[in-house]
């Protein structure tokens, strides 16, 4: 069975993939299974180039099929930031909970309904050759006055969804994953590499 590597060094972002990956054609192994311990740049002006990016260089070192993303929260308000800055947008190093504070800042004279937001995610299938195939899925929200729930991470305990009556961090596992950006993205994105072996001949 051929290896899939699955490029985060993020725990919580591997589970989060971990059940609707559940169960592909593919052994799926970390950077750290692999001995890639070097972290590429996030420069691109959007998800997608930066996603594409990281699963191109990971795929040409590790000589596998790379899987890599990259996820953003885009606030109306703001002009659809943070976006691809979205891990950086209060600075390198700060904590999720600094991120959340930052950004409710920005949004302190913002009434609720003007506080509409998306979460999009961008994953990336890349070959060792530099062949890349582009999966996405998104989730409608609004962010919240104050954070919420204690699950997930980044700013799910400020993303509300209106239609549950609770932010992204008071899901459970398998409820996140049903409606989460990232979810609706690997279920794209299992239909690829479930055809890929096949189609490649991996």
């Amino acid at each position: 069975m051929p290896k899939l590597l699955l490029a985060t060094r993020n725990p919580a972002k591997a589970r989060e993939y971990a059940l609707p990956l559940q169960g592909i054609p593919y052994d799926m192994v970390t950077l750290s299974d692999v001995g890639i311990d070097f972290e590429v740049a996030e420069t691109g002006r959007t998800l997608e180039e930066n996603a594409a990016m990281k699963a191109r260089a990971y795929a040409a070192a590790s000589g596998l099929t790379a899987f890599a993303d990259d996820s953003g929260l885009e606030v109306e308000a703001l002009g659809g930031e943070p976006g691809p800055l979205s891990a950086r947008y209060a600075g390198e190093g700060v904590s999720d909970r600094e991120r959340i504070d930052f950004l409710l800042a920005k949004l302190e004279h913002v009434p609720w309904e003007r506080r509409a937001a998306r979460f999009r995610c961008v994953i990336a299938i890349a070959t060792p050759q530099g062949d890349v195939e582009l999966c996405q899925g998104e989730c409608q929200g609004i962010i919240a006055f104050e954070p919420r729930g204690e699950g997930g991470f980044g700013y799910d305990p400020i993303f509300f969804l209106p239609e549950r009556g609770q932010t992204m961090a008071e899901l459970t596992t398998d409820e996140k994953n049903d409606i989460s950006h990232r979810g609706r993205a690997a279920r794209a994105a299992r239909q690829v590499l479930e055809q890929r072996p096949t189609r490649s001949g991996d």
